[in-house]
């Protein structure tokens, strides 16, 4: 734990933590900056003096004065690597600074800080349209802290599962991200790894993809050419002593050098350069990732799933850290070879043959797990959001699993995440194979109660906390349909698309055994009867179907189905008060909404214009 962790740690709030860190890192920062204004003038006061010493003794010829200028340059140097440790520290502290901010940002209801998600929106999806699941302003939005676009898409992933999970599973999740949750400078750190930007893993992927379907030539890899490269150079150094030391003449080591060159050149220059080429691309983001492994195999985790992430980076003999580490070595002797570094280390020391040696050696013992390591990483990632979600929202709580073969839904104070604690809570219990009509007035409440009970159903089954008092949950499948649009490039009109989702609705409920739909006004796109008419005709044909269901609609005729079906449908409505102006309760309550604002409105309006 940082210093600044153990001078604020007992902050109560995630509002009181953030804004502390902040004004620690700033002065931090501050002082670093003071501190590296201080070391740039030590830098030039000691080149400069190191510079006078050397004028000294060629004027005077003063041996001390070159003893002196010598420690000076020392100074600078030892000056120097402190300047550069300065710098990244103060970079470091920036990025850590950069996720607090963005956190409290967060709790003051600005999001711009985070990547929306608008990639994932898809409106076949069985319900994370109608759902605000992704897009501006939508759950991902809130919850997404990815450094990676991998990250990202596991995230997305997890919120838009169809397959009904098991408790087991959820109960590992949620095991995961309560232990995250609670290491808030493991959390801040790996989220500061990004530096404002996300690593796009597609592209790293592919990058070493193309290294693993590269055809090189294996020669470097066989042991007898790596005998004769240790010889070569033994050789080349007794040639050179013997020249120096001894009789041989001066010819023969340097005729040795040019044979040397011209060897290493032939048989791998043009494979170092398809190397080069091919993973290349790595470099810039690979320091990242091996920061962010060695965040994850040090932390310690001991919930299941933080220990089979850990597992999976830090297999015996396959250690993703030692991999990366390595291949980071590797891309830097590439990189820091030019036209006049190249003949000479190759001369010194077979630079060439042994970066290929190594890229070979590499490439066959950690090649075929990269990919497996990066999926971890990206895995963790995702957690990591989930978790920051969590401790900055102390008022949720975790939902109770309950283990049936049968549709359990009993909310208490149940209300929607994106509305916070001034929400109007309710009550609201289904029961298997019952379905709800909710009738009430435009704005009253009933678009937003419906996702309410959908969008915690889904925090709940991704192991994170919802919002409500106490929300007990079976495992279920969810489909809802309340956005559906024209598609006019296509041909299919308003009515046509309510027809085609209605239909992928009827085929997803029976390919599974349990099924909670969400239906927000029926049959939209046609006149009031055949509305009527055609939703009372749907309903009564999915009871034969294993779904439950929550209809909310403006037709109050549609509420006679209790009358009808006294033991499978029930009325709830929110209803609104009239009196000099309109006053919204939110509140549910069993029965019909009797009060319209449509026609009050109307009055209003033509009784003030024909006055």
């Amino acid at each position: 734990m940082t210093e600044i962790h153990k001078k604020y740690r007992q902050a109560q709030t995630p509002k009181e933590l953030y804004t502390e860190r902040i004004a620690v890192l700033t002065e931090e920062i501050r002082q670093l900056n003071k501190h590296n204004r201080l070391v740039v003038v030590l830098e030039l006061s000691a080149i400069g003096l190191a510079i006078g010493c050397v004028v000294a003794y060629t004027m005077w010829s003063n041996v001390a004065a070159l003893v002196v200028a010598a420690l000076f340059i020392a100074a600078y140097v030892a000056i120097r690597r402190r300047d550069s440790r300065n710098s990244r520290r103060s970079d470091e502290k920036e990025s850590l600074r950069s996720v607090y901010q963005k956190e409290l940002n967060y709790l003051d209801g600005d999001f711009s800080g985070f990547a929306s998600g608008e990639q994932y929106v898809n409106p076949r999806h069985e319900f994370t349209l109608d759902l605000d699941i992704f897009g501006p302003q939508s759950l991902f939005h809130r919850i997404n802290r990815t450094v990676t676009t991998g990250g990202s898409d596991f995230l997305a992933r997890e919120l838009a599962e169809t397959r009904v999970r098991t408790i087991d599973e959820i109960e590992a999740r949620r095991e995961a991200i309560r232990e995250l949750s609670e290491r808030e400078p493991l959390r801040t750190a790996f989220m500061a790894q990004g530096r404002g930007r996300q690593i796009n893993t597609d592209d790293i992927l592919e990058a070493l993809h193309a290294v693993r379907q590269m055809q090189v030539s294996r020669l470097a890899a066989h042991w007898f050419v790596h005998f004769a490269a240790v010889g070569s150079i033994i050789v080349f150094y007794g040639l050179l002593a013997g020249a120096v030391f001894g009789p041989l003449s001066g010819a023969l080591p340097m005729l040795w050098v040019l044979l040397q060159i011209l060897a290493v050149y032939l048989l791998f220059g043009r494979t170092l350069k398809r190397i080069n080429q091919s993973i290349s691309i790595i470099l810039p983001r690979l320091g990242t990732y091996v920061n962010m492994i060695m965040l994850i195999v040090t932390a310690d985790l001991k919930s299941r799933e933080g220990r089979n992430i850990i597992r999976q980076l830090s297999a015996d003999k396959q250690d993703a850290l030692k991999s990366f580490r390595l291949l980071k070595g590797i891309i830097n002797a590439l990189d820091q070879r030019n036209e006049v570094w190249v003949p000479i280390s190759n001369a010194l020391y077979l630079a060439d043959y042994f970066i290929v040696r190594r890229f070979l050696l590499w490439q066959d013992r950690y090649m075929g797990h990269i990919g497996e390591w990066i999926a971890a990483v990206s895995h963790f990632d995702a957690l990591v959001s989930m978790a920051t979600f969590r401790y900055n929202e102390p008022a949720a709580t975790d939902a109770e699993l309950v283990d049936a073969d049968e549709v359990v839904y009993e909310a208490r104070g149940l209300y929607h995440p994106f509305l916070g604690q001034k929400a109007v809570r309710n009550d609201f219990t289904i029961a298997d194979r019952h379905y709800y009509i909710i009738t009430g007035a435009n704005m009253a409440g009933k678009s937003t109660f419906l996702r309410s009970v959908c969008i915690n159903y889904v925090l709940a089954s991704c192991g994170m906390p919802v919002f409500a008092d106490s929300l007990r949950v079976s495992l279920f499948s969810l489909f809802s349909s309340m956005r559906t649009t024209d598609d006019l490039a296509h041909g299919i009109s308003y009515f046509n698309a309510e027809l085609l989702r209605l239909q992928q609705l009827i085929e997803t409920c029976r390919q599974n055994r349990h099924t909670l739909i969400i239906l927000d006004e029926i049959l939209k796109g046609t006149n009031s009867l055949d509305k009527l008419n055609g939703s009372r005709l749907f309903l009564q044909s999915v009871t034969s179907l294993p779904i439950t269901g929550i209809i909310a609609t403006h037709d109050l005729e549609l509420s006679k189905m209790q009358e009808e079906y006294p033991s499978r449908f029930h009325n709830y409505c929110f209803e609104i008060q009239l009196s000099d102006e309109i006053t919204y309760t939110y509140r549910l309550s069993e029965g019909v909404a009797r009060n319209q604002k449509a026609t009050y409105l109307l009055k209003n309006i033509l009784k003030s214009a024909l006055r």
